[in-house]
């Protein structure tokens, strides 16, 4: 569906907002919008496409929560026990490029990102960092909206809240369904809440067209969704694909802001997630920046921040390393 509707979305905001920076708001067209019952919830290159669109075209998209709509916000505690995990992670997509293919890299901006009117978090038996400490349910639910800057967590804490995408990726070279609980090479689960409105991510592309999906939104969430949960919402997200071709070569996804660049890398454990993380980022200097492999290691060790975006999702674990770009000056 083409729409020729105008957006008002802030323009490539920095995460990390200091008071006196202002958002600068830019009009930008929205060509195709899906609706949020046009959703998969496992990887697959196999999975046809519900839309095909050119190289730098501009798509609104609605997203579920990820109970795919199996909670709301009278649901209570005895509802977790009924909760199926098949549906979790319910994707808007997936979205064909037109000239994507194997060994591309996709660039996906994140134009807007818009809370639905509310959300839920939970602890679920079984799921979480500390799950055999935490073996009964809990739940609670959240008030949003697209205005709404806290989340009321208790009558004495409130919440900044940060809406962003947990779930992004391609489709994985297989024709096999892969569960969507893990981050993968193809994005996938990463939940960085970094990778939020302004920010651009980059993604490996490893079949014909890409075929990018988007989804699991959360309205707030830690480093390291410890729990297995951040606050799960609705939301309309505009973003905007591009194809890169004859650049540089990335195994995983890579991100930046206004403020820095950041890569990412999934493994079993932290520490080998950290060290891949900490090889991209040397990758990324030598390449990019011309440093020597030395040069670029000990600059890792001065001015790379690790950061741990998620340690529940097993297999995986995702770590990611930001480098500032205000310590470059050319």
């Amino acid at each position: 569906m083409v729409f020729g509707a105008i957006w008002m979305v802030a323009g490539c905001v920095p995460n990390d907002q200091s008071s006196n920076q202002t958002e600068t708001a830019q009009e930008i067209a929205v060509d195709y919008e899906l609706g949020d019952e046009q959703v998969h919830a496992f990887w697959s290159g196999n999975i046809d496409p519900i839309l095909t669109v050119p190289s730098g075209s501009v798509i609104k998209v609605a997203t579920q929560e990820a109970s795919a709509k199996q909670l709301d916000m009278n649901s209570t505690v005895e509802d977790l026990g009924n909760l199926s995990f098949d549906p979790i992670h319910p994707l808007t997509g997936p979205v064909y490029v037109e000239g994507a293919e194997p060994g591309d890299v996709l660039k996906v901006t994140l134009h807007e990102v818009e809370m639905g009117d509310w959300g839920w978090t939970a602890i679920i038996p079984g799921f979480g960092f500390l799950a055999d400490e935490f073996d009964e349910p809990w739940l609670k639910t959240f008030e949003l909206g697209k205005d709404r800057k806290t989340a009321k967590f208790s009558e004495n804490i409130e919440i900044p809240l940060k809406p962003f995408p947990g779930v992004m990726g391609v489709a994985p070279d297989t024709e096999d369904s892969l569960s969507t609980i893990p981050p993968r090479a193809n994005g996938g689960n990463m939940d960085d809440p970094n990778m939020t409105e302004g920010s651009t991510i980059y993604f490996p592309v490893f079949v014909e067209g890409a075929l990018f999906s988007i989804g699991d939104t959360h309205a707030a969430q830690g480093h390291g969704e410890v729990c297995g949960t951040a606050i799960e919402a609705p939301m309309n997200i505009i973003y905007e694909v591009e194809v890169i071709k004859n650049g540089r070569a990335i195994s995983e996804p890579q991100y930046e802001t206004e403020d820095y660049y950041a890569v990412t890398a999934f493994a079993e454990t932290i520490d080998e997630a950290s060290k891949k993380a900490t090889r991209y980022m040397i990758d990324y200097l030598e390449e990019e920046k011309g440093l020597r492999r030395n040069e670029a290691y000990a600059l890792c060790s001065l001015a790379g921040d690790l950061k741990t975006a998620e340690v529940v999702d097993v297999p995986h674990m995702l770590v990611s390393m930001h480098i500032p770009k205000s310590i470059f000056k050319d």
